[in-house]
């Protein structure tokens, strides 16, 4: 009988025992998990974070189908910076103003989705266009022509009523764009589209406010930009720089649109492999 009750008491010191290390092996697997998300979370707010290009306002940097890192520390910190803009962050910490000609990702004025623009003005400049042509500072910004665009047409991407359409003889339909080098005060280019006369070719002069800045899609004839009025889906106006969310780094994957979740032989012919890894 006492050997009975030993073998019974440590049945149930084993199964005690047994039972205490699945609880430990539970909670130390839970608390692994809550550290990789809230190390994930971390990383996304207050280092890089992906966006994706759903038009082509920012052509011929940017397509529609790419996707682009970009880094948050470089203008500060706002809850802007958090994942659904939780309000935990309060006023803008860290602040620090964009340069002439970085690409940036902000927040619509209005209606609060993610936009990216370039940045043309900053606090005290005077911006105007005329003709097409932006004028910083009383200084006309110089326009290069280049060799035009041609871009393949795609499932996310068709021929704007400013493009020629054309074929190159095997099938493939492309759009062909003017394209022109804007340069900056100080050296900095990038390359922009021109459609022809459109009346956002004329506006301003206008002077950035302090703690705003003036932005332009590099598609100047398709770009709802500063130079429109705020409103949801349009123009975003002068755009305050606490509204801004990241600088546009780099791209990171660029599709035409064309997969088909159930095809993975379809994933590979429409990636733009040769847009990955483009700095910004």
């Amino acid at each position: 009988m006492v050997e009975k009750a030993q073998d019974a008491n440590t049945t149930a010191r084993e199964a005690e025992n047994g039972s205490s290390a699945d609880g430990e092996t539970a909670g130390s697997f839970l608390r692994f998990i809550l550290l990789v998300a809230l190390a994930a979370l971390a990383f996304r707010s207050f280092a890089f974070s992906l966006f994706n290009i759903p038009s082509e306002s920012m052509l011929p940097r940017l397509m529609n189908g790419d996707y682009l890192i970009a880094s948050k520390w470089p203008y500060g910190y706002t809850s802007n910076s958090l994942p659904f803009d939780i309000d935990l962050i309060p006023g803008r910490w860290f602040a620090s103003a964009p340069e002439r000609g970085d690409i940036v990702i902000f927040k619509h004025p209005v209606d609060g989705s993610d936009y990216v623009k370039r940045a043309i003005g900053l606090p005290g400049d005077v911006v105007e266009l005329q003709g097409g042509q932006v004028i910083l500072n009383g200084e006309i910004l110089p326009l290069e022509k280049l060799p035009d665009l041609k871009v393949a047409v795609s499932a996310n991407t068709g021929c704007a009523w400013g493009a020629s359409r054309e074929d190159d003889g095997t099938g493939r339909v492309f759009c062909r764009y003017k394209r022109f080098r804007e340069s900056l005060p100080g050296g900095r280019s990038y390359e922009v589209l021109d459609f022809g006369a459109t009346p956002q070719d004329d506006y301003g002069p206008v002077r950035v406010p302090a703690g705003a800045m003036f932005l332009l899609g590099d598609n100047r004839d398709n770009s709802q930009d500063s130079r429109f009025t705020p409103e949801a889906g349009g123009g975003v106006g002068l755009v305050p720089q606490a509204l801004l969310v990241g600088r546009a780094e780099r791209i990171v994957f660029s599709t035409d649109g064309g997969a088909e979740c159930l095809r993975p032989g379809s994933w590979f012919p429409t990636t733009r492999w040769q847009r990955m890894g483009d700095g910004l």
